[in-house]
């Protein structure tokens, strides 16, 4: 019987060697190969809420290597707000950014931060914004419906385009105003004599051009980036309440990434959410610029006018939520953390 040299079984068994650490490293160089897409939607266009996402999407690219491409879908191209959150919660669309109101119907302390008076400038909006305890809070509350907050960005105070010229707060009396689907909001109008209609974005613009409704509630960075001077030339800067939007993510889509991917996304919308903030006062400030260069007037109260409409407004938060324990704890919490960072 002939034997084989030490050295041709020596060869052998580097080559058989070589060829299962090949196979055992497959998946895992397939894991690191294969590209990940993000849809990301709201229902805005070139404001904040794009702006946030544009950022976000460039940054998870590069930090990621490639291996997670943002896709954007601003202006309700994915369909109305409902869809959009609906998408997110079945994992076909990975990230939407709204006002946390709009998702009030899958937890009510979504509605928390829109309490009318919590804030009055919008540096304590965003310190209170980043405190670890509304984070927690607020970023939890999807979670068994499918989602996960991952970020904030500031909006602005609120303030109401209207058809006619309203100076004082008694102008604002039998008139009707688009809100949020907030019962914050709903409340606040009613207190300010008016009828409230919840109606999303896409509604708005059409309602005010055919008189269904007399002006809307919102922010100024929606009514100059969405043309409302075709509509109205008239914003009264009413101020409340403060708006923000939190921008929430497919879990499902989310746990699907490998670990350290899912630290890339956190980490970076966390860092985007901060470094978006200087852009943010920018931008709100010019749009009051624009507003006025294409014929629009910028209204205010007077003094005392502004000062009774606080006094109306500002227990509503604790009003509606005091027979409604966990929603009532979350405005507490929201509220002290307002006092803690005026």
């Amino acid at each position: 019987m002939k034997t084989r040299p030490r050295a041709s079984l020596t060869c052998i068994g580097l080559v058989l060697a070589g060829a299962i650490a090949m196979l055992a490293s497959t998946p895992a160089a397939r894991a690191q190969d294969k590209v990940f897409v993000m849809k990301m939607s709201t229902a805005t266009i070139n404001d904040t809420q794009h702006e946030w996402l544009k950022r976000f999407a460039a940054a998870v690219e590069k930090d990621s290597g490639g291996r997670i491409k943002g896709e954007i879908y601003p202006a309700s191209q994915l369909g109305p707000i409902p869809r959009q959150i609906e998408g997110v919660q079945f994992g076909s669309v990975q990230v939407y950014i709204g006002p946390p109101e709009f998702l009030s119907g899958i937890d009510v302390r979504y509605e928390a931060l829109s309490a009318p008076g919590l804030f009055t400038s919008q540096d304590q909006a965003v310190r209170v914004i980043n405190d670890p305890a509304v984070q927690q809070l607020m970023f939890g509350l999807g979670e068994k419906k499918g989602l996960e907050g991952i970020g904030f960005a500031p909006i602005g105070p609120s303030s109401t385009a209207t058809k006619g010229e309203w100076r004082h707060l008694a102008d604002f009396k039998g008139k009707k105003i688009r809100v949020l689907a907030s019962p914050f909001q709903l409340e606040m109008i009613k207190r300010m004599d008016a009828s409230p209609i919840a109606m999303t974005l896409g509604d708005v613009l059409p309602a005010l051009q055919q008189g269904a409704i007399d002006g809307a509630l919102g922010a100024i960075v929606v009514w100059t980036t969405m043309q409302y001077q075709d509509a109205t030339k008239y914003v009264v800067l009413n101020e409340q309440p403060y708006l923000n939007s939190i921008i929430v993510m497919s879990k499902k889509w989310l746990a699907s990434l490998p670990p350290d991917l899912q630290k890339i996304v956190r980490d970076d919308a966390a860092q985007v959410s901060k470094d978006i903030v200087p852009f943010v006062k920018e931008w709100v400030a010019r749009q009051y610029d624009i507003w006025k260069s294409r014929g629009g007037q910028v209204i205010t109260f007077p003094p005392e006018e502004q000062a009774a409409m606080l006094a109306k407004i500002t227990s509503i938060g604790e009003d509606l939520s005091k027979d409604k324990p966990e929603l009532n704890a979350a405005v507490k919490l929201v509220f002290d953390s307002a006092k803690r960072h005026k």
